[in-house]
């Protein structure tokens, strides 16, 4: 969670490495998904160190602006969800809900569903890698290091480190590592 100006600006930093994203000024004005992510990681910003009625209208203008381009790529993330190094592969439906907590450096496909069952969410742990059309669903933990494969369906705890997991519901189909 972004706490000071310094960590929000670790947290872009962080983001901008996971993503690929050079400093130039095509990716800062063209790339929308680094532009989503800058705003996500703005309003997080404003949200948790930022108060005051000014600083409440910018706070505002920016969810405005937010929910626009969420609408144009197909994201509903809820900011305060994803740690640092996030990493959105392509533009497409997304759904992530706003009360699940995810770690450091995941990686999000096009067609992702991270939701609740019966008013509980999944936590996910660092350096998850959650494949093209998977779905976390309800009272979930997924360990560290795991890689869900594509249209995966997960419903149960995943507890061991570096495997892959897939199927429906989705099982260890082998380990792998990262390193």
């Amino acid at each position: 969670m972004i706490k000071s100006k310094d960590d929000y600006l670790e947290f872009l930093k962080d983001d901008q490495i996971s993503l690929g994203i050079d400093n130039t000024v095509k990716n800062y004005l063209f790339d929308d998904i680094w532009k989503f992510q800058r705003l996500l990681r703005k309003i997080e910003y404003f949200i948790n160190c930022k108060k005051g009625f000014f600083n409440t209208v910018i706070l505002y203008f920016l969810k405005y602006r937010y929910k626009k381009l969420s609408v144009i790529l197909g994201f509903s993330i809820s900011p305060n969800t994803f740690d640092r190094g996030l990493s959105i592969a392509h533009y497409g439906d997304i759904v992530i809900n706003g009360n699940a907590k995810i770690g450091k450096n995941c990686r999000l496909h096009s067609g992702v569903c991270v939701g609740e069952s019966k008013g509980k969410v999944p936590n996910i742990s660092d350096n998850v890698y959650l494949g093209p059309g998977c779905k976390v669903i309800g009272d979930v933990f997924i360990a560290k290091n795991v890689l869900v494969a594509a249209n995966s369906v997960v419903v149960k705890n995943i507890i061991e480190e570096n495997i892959t997991i897939g199927g429906i519901p989705a099982k260890k189909i082998s380990g792998y590592n990262l390193k």
